[in-house]
């Protein structure tokens, strides 16, 4: 059984006060099965986040289907799940890494990436050693690990962003330019917990414009210019 299952996805979004109607995204159609990473690509517009978005049901998608193998649920269509079921998947078998880092106020780093492993009913000790060894991997100086992630840097903010969300080792992860602002160093630490959670069999859906960090790490390529899959990062059709 796939792990992750889009059927006919589509997307409109309705301006009430202009009184229009604007299609996103329409007839997307791919599966994962588990441990298998699919990347998206096209131009600026063309509807990727829009996906991702529908996956985690912060958009409430509105054509088609997204099955997900839950281990709680089975499989499940996203589209009809509860708020109820949306809010135990987001904690304990989906996770999303924006380009953006929102959390609660006054809550310092290492907090944040341990509320994540408790979320997973993770031992105390277990917790302490596992955020630490996150925020090391990615090269958090130890200095900011007590302190509020209002005062990092941008570069700082997404890769705390992207410990939160990979230390839950979801069974699926979600990846929305994750690499955006980060220097090489850093995209090498990413490329390297993204192969792990592979190896572990976490399925991913990840947007990248860098076509190289994609080499011979996405399983699958979907072009939102052609509708089409290409086994191949070379096989994609930039616009």
């Amino acid at each position: 059984m796939p792990m992750l299952e889009i059927d006919n996805f589509g997307k409109q979004f309705t301006s009430h006060q202009l009184g229009t109607t604007r299609q996103a995204v329409s007839q997307i159609n791919f599966s994962l099965d588990k441990g298998q990473f699919i990347g998206i690509v096209g131009k600026s517009g063309s509807g990727k986040s829009t996906i991702l978005k529908s996956i985690y049901r912060t958009y409430l998608p509105d054509q088609g289907s997204i099955y997900f193998h839950s281990k709680r649920f089975g499989r499940i269509d996203l589209m009809k799940a509860t708020e109820r079921q949306i809010i135990y998947l987001r904690k304990h078998e989906i996770g999303y890494v924006s380009q953006f880092l929102n959390v609660m106020p006054r809550t310092t780093a290492r907090q944040l990436v341990e509320q994540a492993l408790r979320e997973m009913d993770e031992t105390e000790e277990t917790v302490r050693v596992e955020a630490e060894k996150s925020l090391a991997h990615f090269e958090l100086d130890p200095s900011l690990w007590d302190t509020f992630p209002n005062i990092f840097s941008g570069g700082e903010k997404l890769r705390l962003n992207i410990a939160i969300a990979t230390v839950k080792k979801p069974r699926l992860l979600l990846l929305d330019e994750p690499t955006a602002s980060l220097d090489q160093q850093s995209k090498l630490k990413v490329r390297q917990v993204i192969e792990k959670l592979k190896e572990s069999g976490t399925t991913l859906v990840g947007i990248f414009h860098d076509i190289e960090f994609m080499e011979n790490l996405c399983d699958k390529v979907f072009d939102m210019n052609t509708r089409q899959l290409a086994l191949l990062v070379g096989d994609v059709h930039e616009g």
